[in-house]
């Protein structure tokens, strides 16, 4: 659903960061991505991987961060951004909005994604291991991730309504959007919610390294498999940055190598082993469920 509030807000933010200098000159290299963690963990990860690409491409490379997945597909169909990490939805939304967009890589561990649900401790629910177990859900309160996240709102959705359940099943005959993965993380921890779903990865990742994010969790269900995040670049930047760029662009991406110490820790904050070729014949099934749950039109 519309919210003139939240895009008010958005839209101001992000074309205060898109007044900034760095936008003035067409030779630097504009990073952004989708806002699905902390942003501290963003900066980190972004900051580092715009310094490598700087290096090897002898350009200036500039993250940009913005507030939310609306301001991420705005700013690149704006051409304020050149090269965005969005996962499968905002990928496709950015993608059809903006002609000759390119994808151009995913990690290894894109063309399998999965999302988990996840529930508080304190409710009597035990893991699942059949989709139609999802009924127990209902009248619960439960939040996705970022109304436009894939990973916690799109696919959890497409799961759940081939269970029967639909939003106005749960509790108060809503779900509510915590904005991020980690955020669903926190509320469902601190009983706010009772039940989320979210990125797996992101899970995984707390379960190991932020243990009392997670103390009062348990793993609900995991969902099967699906294309998720990406790199969508725009199409002229070889007029921008000279013929051939594009191609030297996905060349550095796809050789990050895990042997070597300045790529390793670059892909292990993506926590891949590699990127791989990506297209965008591959997200055809997730712009299908975008159009099907109204989140493309």
């Amino acid at each position: 659903m519309f919210n003139l509030k939240n895009f008010i807000l958005s839209s101001s933010l992000l074309f205060s960061i898109f007044s900034l200098p760095v936008f003035s000159n067409p030779k630097v290299l504009k990073v952004g991505a989708i806002p699905d963690q902390n942003q501290d963990v963003l900066d980190k990860r972004f900051n580092l991987f715009s310094k490598e690409l700087s290096k090897q491409l002898n350009v200036e490379v500039k993250y940009i961060p913005v507030i939310n997945y609306v301001a991420a597909v705005t700013g690149f169909r704006l051409k304020d951004l050149d090269l965005v990490w969005f996962g499968g939805l905002s990928g496709v939304q950015a993608r059809l909005q903006t002609p000759n967009s390119i994808v151009i890589a995913q990690r290894n561990i894109d063309k399998k994604f999965e999302s988990v649900f996840i529930v508080n401790k304190h409710s009597e629910l035990n893991s699942i291991s059949n989709i139609k177990e999802l009924k127990k859900l209902k009248n619960l309160r439960f939040t996705f991730g970022s109304e436009n996240s894939t990973s916690g709102r799109l696919m959890p959705e497409y799961f759940l309504n081939q269970a029967g359940v639909e939003i106005k099943h749960f509790k108060g005959k809503k779900a509510s959007f915590s904005g991020s993965h980690d955020a669903t993380i926190a509320l469902v921890n601190s009983g706010a919610f009772d039940a989320g779903a979210l990125n797996k990865q992101v899970w995984e990742n707390n379960l190991k390294n932020n243990p009392k994010r997670t103390s009062n969790l348990k793993l609900f269900w995991i969902t099967p498999k699906y294309v998720d995040y990406h790199w969508l670049a725009q199409g002229d930047l070889d007029r921008k940055f000279g013929e051939g760029f594009t191609k030297q662009l996905k060349s550095v991406i796809l050789n990050l190598d895990i042997k070597k110490k300045s790529h390793q820790q670059i892909l292990d904050m993506f926590n891949a082993k590699r990127f791989i070729n990506a297209e965008a014949k591959q997200y055809k099934k997730i712009e299908n469920i975008g159009r099907k749950l109204n989140k493309i039109r």
